[in-house]
C-alpha cells in the first residue's frame, strides 16, 4: 500500500503581519525621535536588538516548520494511554511489539521481509559542470531523484497493559513515519559503475541506470520491532484500532524547540526508544566501485 503523509506549521496570520509591520514602523519612528531630541541611543539599540529577536524567531520557524524534530519532541512528550481506560474516539499513544497482519511488505533494495513499514530513497548528484572535491562528504548538490515509501496494517502488542491492538496504517491512510534511512548505495570513484543489481533496480522503476554519482537510503521496520504509534482508538465490540485522526492535531507551542503550533495530519508511526529486535540497517555503506 502506498503511503502519503502531510505535517506542517500553522501560518501567522496575515492580521499578525500587519500588526508586526505596524509596531516596528512605531517603534522605529519612536527611536529615531528620542536619538534625535535626546541624544539617547539606548532605546534605538535596544528597538533593534528586539527586532533582532523577533526576526531570527520567525525566520526559525519557517525553516523548521517541516522539521521531523518537532514532531518527535511532540511524541515524546505525549504520554502513554492506558488502553484499559480509554474511550472511544480518543488521540492516544502506544508503545509495543509490532507483528505483521495479512499483509506484510519487503523493502525494495535490500529485500528484507515481514515489513510493516519501508522506504527507499534515491539521491542524484548535480554537478552543474564542477567537479566535487569529496562527493562522499559533500551534500550541498544532492537531490532527491526518486522516492518511494509504504505502508500497511498491522497489530501492536501494548507494553502498558499486554492488549493487541490493529493499526490501520495501510490503504488510504496517511502515515507520518519518524524512520531514519540508512545510506546502503553509494557511487564513488572514476569510473562511476553500477553494480548489476543497482541497475536492474533502476531499469524496474524506470529510472536512469547509466554511470553516475547516486546515493541510495533505505529504512523499514519489521516484525518483532518496538514501535510507537499515535492515532485515534476506535472500538468495534471486542476489536480495537487505531486509525487515522479525522482531523489534523496541532502539538500547540513548542517551547522547548521555540517553534509555534505544527499540525499533524496522520498517523504517527515511529521507533521506540526501548531495546528490542534491529528495525532498520545501521549505517553502513557499500560504495559502488
Amino acid at each position: 500500500m502506498s503511503l502519503s503523509w502531510s505535517w506542517k506549521g500553522i501560518p501567522i496570520p496575515s492580521v499578525g503581519v500587519y500588526i508586526l509591520i505596524s509596531l516596528f514602523i512605531i517603534g522605529l519612528s519612536v527611536s529615531v525621535f528620542i536619538l534625535i531630541v535626546v541624544h539617547n541611543a539606548a532605546f534605538l539599540l535596544f528597538f533593534l536588538l528586539l527586532s533582532t529577536f523577533v526576526i531570527c524567531f520567525i525566520a526559525w520557524n519557517m525553516l523548521n516548520r517541516n522539521h521531523k524534530a518537532a514532531l518527535s519532541l511532540f511524541v515524546r512528550s505525549f504520554p502513554d494511554s492506558d488502553l484499559r481506560l480509554a474511550p472511544h474516539g480518543q488521540l492516544v499513544k502506544i508503545t509495543g511489539l509490532a507483528s505483521c497482519g495479512s499483509v506484510s511488505l519487503e523493502s525494495s533494495y535490500e529485500k528484507a521481509t515481514r515489513c510493516i513499514y519501508t522506504s527507499t530513497l534515491l539521491y542524484e548528484y548535480g554537478r552543474l559542470g564542477l567537479k566535487p572535491v569529496n562527493v562522499n562528504k559533500s551534500c550541498c548538490q544532492w537531490s532527491l531523484a526518486y522516492c518511494e515509501r509504504f505502508s500497511t496494517d498491522f497489530y501492536i502488542t501494548d507494553r502498558k497493559s499486554g492488549i493487541r491492538v490493529l493499526v490501520k496504517a495501510g490503504s488510504g491512510c496517511k502515515v507520518l513515519p519518524l524512520i531514519c534511512e540508512s545510506n546502503i548505495v553509494t557511487t564513488s570513484g572514476c569510473s562511476r559503475i553500477l553494480s548489476t543489481h543497482l541497475r536492474k533496480w533502476l531499469r524496474d522503476r524506470n529510472l536512469p541506470a547509466e554511470a553516475r554519482l547516486l546515493r541510495l537510503e533505505e529504512g523499514y521496520v519489521q516484525e518483532g520491532s518496538s514501535v510507537t504509534v499515535v492515532g485515534m482508538l476506535c472500538k468495534d465490540n471486542d476489536l480495537l484500532m487505531i486509525v487515522q485522526p479525522p482531523q489534523p492535531i496541532s502539538t500547540g507551542c513548542l517551547f522547548q524547540r521555540l517553534l509555534f503550533p505544527v499540525d499533524v495530519d496522520g498517523l504517527v508511526l515511529g521507533i521506540s526508544d526501548s531495546s528490542g529486535p534491529v528495525t532498520n540497517p545501521g549505517p553502513v555503506q557499500h560504495p559502488e566501485q
